[in-house]
């Protein structure tokens, strides 16, 4: 069975940057003909405040032959507490009520899929442990099958047992709550976006895989990581028991550069004035 991951689309109907993308890829995927496409996350620039967001890029996913299965990343339903969006119920509520859910099982031949909300991970409340508990269920009711773990924000940057990266990975506590489900269930995969880098190796016998965004590279404005800067998507092909995964350059698609529109696509939450509440600037 033929998946392809792509991620990180970002496109939106008043900032248009990078939609341009869409008509390669949309046609490169018409070619590879693949069974499901699983996005992981941040299809938007800002549907985490704006409906019209996400309604434009479901239409446009909508114009994909193959069935597509979504998990939000942080520019679609917000991020960590004391950000500029955090998680909240009414932007949980937004997402869930244009596209569906934030999560999925789906089986195929000798594996079970599953994506889940890494951006409810570190929140601390009811919400995360939610989804913590559906996700041991989903795992545990798995039978005989592999798992396969889609999600935005990746576990791990440098390595597995790193401190807090912030903005860039899964934290430590919960990271190490996923551990401790994996090492209790057969998972040969983990396919993640968010970095703008595209990268795979393998620890504890699970691989781990980072797509390529599909809209903009990273130049000065972030340290260097591991993988390499391209646009793309990922190839995964599994078996009864076994997946490999190719990451792909395709072609056609425009290598933008975030450092150069970054004030544009991206502006800076406005400042209050003195005097004023701070919650203004949240």
């Amino acid at each position: 069975m033929k998946v392809i991951q792509i991620t990180d689309t970002h496109f939106s109907p008043s900032k248009t940057h990078f939609n341009g993308n869409w008509a390669p890829l949309l046609d490169w995927l018409e070619a590879e003909k693949p069974d499901l496409i699983i996005h992981t996350g941040d299809l938007t620039v800002d549907g985490a405040d704006k409906a019209d967001d996400i309604a434009f890029c479901l239409d446009l996913m909508r114009q994909a032959s193959a069935p597509m299965l979504i998990v939000p990343g942080n520019h679609d339903v917000g991020h960590l507490p004391g950000s500029h969006q955090p998680v909240n119920r009414e932007r949980l509520d937004r997402w869930n009520g244009l596209v569906g859910a934030d999560r999925f099982i789906h089986d195929i031949e000798g594996w079970r899929l599953i994506g889940f909300n890494s951006l409810l991970l570190g929140m601390g409340d009811a919400t995360e442990e939610a989804q913590l508990d559906w996700l041991a269920e989903a795992m545990a009711e798995a039978g005989a099958r592999r798992i396969a773990l889609f999600t935005h924000k990746p576990l791990f940057v440098d390595e597995p047992h790193e401190g807090d990266t912030g903005y860039w990975s899964v934290r430590p506590a919960p990271r190490a709550r996923l551990y401790d489900l994996m090492s209790r269930h057969d998972v040969g995969l983990v396919g993640s976006g968010h970095l703008h880098w595209a990268w795979a190796g393998e620890w504890n016998n699970t691989r781990f895989v980072w797509g390529p965004s599909a809209a903009f590279i990273i130049d000065t404005l972030e340290r260097e990581m591991p993988g390499e800067r391209l646009i793309g998507a990922v190839i995964h092909t599994f078996d009864a028991a076994s997946v490999s995964s190719e990451i792909v350059a395709v072609p056609g698609m425009v290598a933008h550069v975030i450092d150069d529109v970054i004030d544009e696509v991206y502006p800076k939450p406005a400042v209050p004035d003195a005097g004023t509440s701070g919650e203004a600037a949240e």
